[in-house]
């Protein structure tokens, strides 16, 4: 079935309740009347509430309803769709430098707003310490918890224990900050040269 809405000679009713172009409210008008108002303001009638007795028609530019709507809907996606899962791994007996580097990995994912996987890897006997695999990833939880929230929380997977935080900036925010904060760069350093040409062009004293 199609979820267009009728327009025009398709709404198949002796009368509607009729919106104006900027939302005015025009009244309950016969079928006829509504069309040729359409006509004349070089618009669509387009059936907006079916359901309703009458049905409630609105005069617009359907064709660029149509576009501006399918625009939203393209933003919308775009900015949902990209929230991505960066994986790491890291061993339950891992030494501080280790641990210290791939939390930076964690820090710069959970800033441009994307989840991070956590893996703990466990080899032989660490199985049986299962422990030592969950308070590794709560430290870690801790230690980011300004810039994410556990998802999920850690559960055994086979061999690995696996845990899941999510940013609490969107994707959207994050790439908005970057940007912000690319230009405010970019003025200041433009501001520094204009400083410098400044004092390069004052005369000796």
């Amino acid at each position: 079935m199609s979820t267009e809405p009728r327009i025009n000679d398709r709404i198949r009713v002796p009368e509607v309740r009729l919106v104006g172009p900027n939302g005015e409210q025009v009244g309950i008008v016969s079928i006829g009347d509504a069309l040729k108002l359409a006509q004349e303001s070089d618009l669509d009638l387009v059936e907006v509430a079916a359901t309703a007795r009458p049905p409630v028609c609105k005069l617009m530019d359907y064709g660029k309803f149509k576009y501006e709507s399918a625009m939203k809907a393209r933003e919308a996606r775009r900015n949902q769709a990209h929230t991505i899962i960066k994986e790491i791994k890291l061993r339950p007996k891992i030494d501080p430098h280790d641990y210290e580097t791939k939390k930076g990995h964690v820090v710069r994912f959970l800033k441009a707003g994307d989840k991070v996987k956590v893996t703990i890897m466990f080899r032989g006997r660490e199985q049986s310490r299962p422990e030592l695999g969950f308070r590794l990833l709560q430290r870690l939880a801790e230690d980011v918890t300004e810039l994410g929230f556990v998802e999920s929380q850690p559960k055994q997977d086979g061999r690995n224990m696996i845990m899941v935080i999510g940013p609490h900036k969107k994707k959207a925010e994050a790439k908005a900050e970057k940007a912000a904060a690319k230009a405010q760069r970019g003025s200041e350093s433009a501001e520094q040269d204009a400083l410098l040409g400044e004092q390069e062009s004052a005369p000796a004293e």
